[in-house]
């Protein structure tokens, strides 16, 4: 298809904006992710390599998360720079009305919300892990440790110089299945090891019920309840591994059929998947609301007015996602229904402002 040269311009406009704007919000991200490195690194004898190494891998997320508010900001100034040159009113004179114009917008838009999703989200991720694997080695997590794999739930977790190596056949919530516990002393010698048929994780001192032990000299105990004392209750190990952010999208499948192998809900998994294939619609539908309030305001204000407007819409937005995510996520209603009703909704309304400005 050969664009005509309205088309292009539009494009190469919008285009133009979008990338100011991705920089000026990447410069900012880049000196606030600085400042909070470096006061974390204060505490380590470390060159200044690290922060700096730490802010490029992380920054890429953080753009990913803020793109919905560049396309709205984008959308913004285009209609402003439209309406303040005199080029809205040419292209009506040429016979291209506001709808014309909202098509090529929100046709690009999705494209570019497409790059995004299956491009840009999968390098953020394979950055953001690598994030997390070198800022681990700085914290107290370094000890502390959970995974999930296709043999069931794998723990590392340190009590008084003990070494401690769990794994769960199964796990739901507050309780762990077919437990095997090794225990190690700090040189990493074998010690005990526990086997419990069920594990209530609810607190950090675990009970554990149907309890076998064997010792280095490989005697045997049997009990019928145990405590067992960890770092961990059922809250600390979903937390440990439910970044999901720094998955790509081929590892959250991965990741959810692993979930599925030990009963563990994948609710997070699916939420989290649910996003992203909702994200080029979020970006679409926000831009063209942006372009509609746009073309619905009093341009000659200060450009300030129309920056707090956006971000207002976007507060907006944002609590709305928020609050239909929650209520998903906590499964008081169907997660389709918690990703899809806020955008439906988004769309509905901006279906009602393009009749209106098509009148104008």
């Amino acid at each position: 298809m050969i664009l005509k040269v309205y088309q292009k311009y539009l494009i190469s406009e919008f285009t133009s904006i979008t990338l100011k704007i991705t920089f000026v919000f990447l410069v900012l991200a880049l000196i606030m992710s600085l400042l909070e490195e470096l006061n974390f690194f204060s505490e380590y004898d470390v060159k200044y390599f690290y922060p700096i190494y730490l802010v490029l891998l992380n920054i890429p997320s953080l753009i990913y998360e803020i793109f919905p508010f560049i396309f709205l900001l984008s959308s913004q100034f285009l209609f402003l720079k439209l309406l303040e040159s005199g080029e809205l009113n040419t292209f009506k004179n040429n016979g291209l009305n506001n709808i014309k114009i909202l098509k090529i917008i929100t046709l690009l838009s999705f494209i570019i919300g497409l790059f995004i999703v299956i491009i840009f989200y999968n390098f953020s991720a394979i950055m953001k892990f690598e994030y997390f694997n070198i800022k681990k080695n700085f914290t107290k997590d370094n000890k502390y440790l959970a995974t999930i794999t296709e043999n069931g739930l794998w723990i590392k977790d340190e009590v008084d110089d003990q070494i401690n190596f769990i794994n769960a056949k199964k796990f739901t919530i507050n309780v762990l299945n077919e437990v095997d516990i090794i225990q190690l002393n700090e040189k990493f010698e074998f010690q005990t090891n526990i086997r419990a048929e069920t594990v209530d994780i609810k607190e950090n001192n675990w009970s554990l019920s149907d309890v076998k032990i064997i010792d280095k000299d490989n005697n045997i105990e049997i009990k019928d309840k145990m405590n067992f004392l960890s770092n961990f209750n059922y809250e600390d190990i979903s937390n440990l591994f439910s970044n999901l952010a720094s998955l790509t999208i081929w590892n959250l499948f991965e990741l959810k059929k692993n979930y599925l192998s030990i009963n563990y809900s994948t609710t997070e998994i699916d939420y989290h998947l649910q996003r992203i294939v909702a994200y080029p619609f979020l970006i679409t539908i926000i831009t063209v609301l942006s372009a509609i309030l746009m073309l619905n305001l009093d341009f000659r204000k200060p450009k300030l007015f129309f920056i707090v407007i956006g971000i207002l819409l976007s507060v907006i937005i944002y609590y709305i996602n928020f609050f239909f995510g929650t209520l998903g996520k906590n499964e008081k209603i169907p997660l389709l229904v918690s990703i899809w009703i806020p955008i439906l909704t988004l769309t509905i309304i901006s279906f009602i402002g393009m009749i209106r400005i098509n009148e104008k």
